[in-house]
């Protein structure tokens, strides 16, 4: 345990604390004393206690008021969180849906290519019969207008 002199309202007080913690119990110690100054100078000299009274209300509401202020910003933050995961909840929806889209447009693709590919086997089909029927049409006439 370490010892620090603390002066505060013009008195010294020595006070224990663990070690290390030297500085800020003399950085709060000025703190409140700078506060009780205040508060004497605003008020009067109206007794130490009641001093020391209002001066640690106003240090407990500072606190209250602090502890409120981070309460209602972790709730703002669970609030960010919470639409942050619906979002990307929803983003990760649609990035499946459009891979399902896109999968589904590849196999309509992949059909439509094979239609294309089965409907010009049967055009030639149709072509080379068409163009023999004609080419025999033409002998046969050739034939009978040879035959007369």
């Amino acid at each position: 345990m370490a010892n620090v002199n603390i002066k505060f309202n013009g008195k010294e007080f020595l006070l224990s604390c663990e070690d290390g913690q030297e500085e800020h119990l003399e950085e709060l110690s000025l703190h409140l004393n700078n506060r009780f100054d205040n508060l004497k100078k605003s008020l009067g000299n109206i007794g130490e206690n009641k001093l020391l009274l209002i001066a640690s209300i106003s240090v407990m509401d500072e606190y209250f008021e602090t502890r409120k202020k981070i309460e209602e910003q972790k709730n703002q933050i669970n609030k960010i969180t919470d639409k942050f995961k619906e979002l990307r909840s929803l983003v990760y929806g649609y990035k499946d849906d459009k891979e399902k889209e896109i999968s589904n447009l590849s196999e309509d693709q992949l059909k439509l290519k094979n239609e294309l590919e089965t409907h010009r086997i049967s055009y030639e089909t149709l072509v080379d019969k068409a163009t023999l029927e004609i080419e025999n049409f033409i002998k046969k006439h050739d034939t009978d207008t040879n035959v007369q």
